[in-house]
């Protein structure tokens, strides 16, 4: 199957007055087409800059990006038009994300006025049809952001992002500021999307039990590198990474009887501003050596399960 997106060494540096912040710091992967890549790992690991960034809704410091064989790691403002019609963004707060001084209609229709040359009578007819799509009532059509929960305001969001039938939405944590019941419908809703539209998405969450069910390969990012990447299955059954199994260590288990093993972590973070070469979470791992000094190398341990960590084969013997 042919990959949609290709990102090939993509780096987004902040300068600060303590030096240079390297949010995302060398990400390599592919998204084939249909497919969910799920992205997790604590908060500040640069799962949000590298979705942005991968959009062009921040400007990359270096590496490339190729969308459906065109390489848009450069692109003029012509062509960044172009591309929010393939590429969309359904953002983490659905209130914060939404004008409050337009109505759920008016909301929806805003793609249309922006980037269609539909006449008006056809904007109200797609908006209501996006409306039934994502599960928002017509009643709802003149109420403002304000006056709904959050399970609608994220539907809003998310007609949004379809309105112009993209191939490619990031998804950066679309259900982590909703109700648990409220979670499961939007994920759901995602799904029969994805089914019924042929779409591929990056889906960044901090929820393992989340990512694992909505996702075909996952990737585990820590201080603004992949440390480790896998088909969702093989992530779960044979963890390679020690920082890998602590976050699982860490699911909650549905099962009073069962013992759960949570690996505690100690040590202090490693700055992202200026950080050394060598393995960033080493200062926090209990199997460190030396040789962890070094820069790590991202190594395929198995058919399409990768790993960066230099002890990764003794560790898991």
């Amino acid at each position: 199957m042919a990959s949609l997106l290709e990102v090939k060494d993509l780096k987004k540096f902040f300068e600060t007055n303590s030096g240079t912040l390297h949010a995302v710091d060398g990400i390599t992967f592919s998204l084939d087409k249909k497919k969910t890549l799920g992205v997790v790992g604590e908060s500040g690991c640069g799962k949000s800059t590298l979705g942005r960034t991968i959009l062009h809704l921040t400007k990359p410091t270096s590496g490339e990006v190729f969308f459906d064989g065109q390489d848009i790691s450069n692109p003029s403002s012509r062509e960044i038009h172009v591309l929010r019609q393939k590429m969309q963004m359904i953002f983490q707060d659905p209130f914060s994300s939404l004008d409050p001084r337009k109505s759920v209609c008016d909301a929806i229709m805003e793609p249309f006025i922006i980037h269609s040359h539909m006449s008006k009578e056809e904007m109200y007819e797609k908006t209501h049809e996006l409306m039934d799509v994502v599960g928002i009532a017509k009643r709802f059509e003149n109420s403002y952001p304000h006056e709904l929960d959050g399970g609608r305001r994220q539907r809003i969001g998310i007609a949004r992002a379809l309105a112009l039938d993209p191939q490619f939405i990031v998804c950066d944590e679309p259900v982590s500021a909703l109700d648990v019941s409220i979670q499961a419908q939007i994920i759901n809703l995602m799904l029969d999307l994805q089914e019924q539209r042929g779409l591929s998405y990056l889906f960044i969450t901090h929820d393992l039990s989340v990512v694992k069910y909505i996702s075909d390969d996952i990737m585990v990012m820590y201080l603004g590198q992949m440390v480790e990447k896998a088909p969702a299955e093989e992530l779960f059954a044979n963890t390679r990474h020690p920082y890998s199994k602590a976050l699982l260590s860490a699911v909650p288990v549905p099962d009073v009887h069962k013992q759960q093993n949570r690996i505690e972590l100690t040590g202090e973070l490693v700055s992202p501003i200026n950080p050394k070469p060598g393995c960033r979470f080493m200062p926090r791992c209990k199997y460190a050596t030396k040789e962890c000094m070094k820069p790590q190398v991202l190594e395929e341990c198995s058919p399409g399960h990768f790993v960066s960590c230099c002890r990764y084969k003794e560790l898991n013997m």
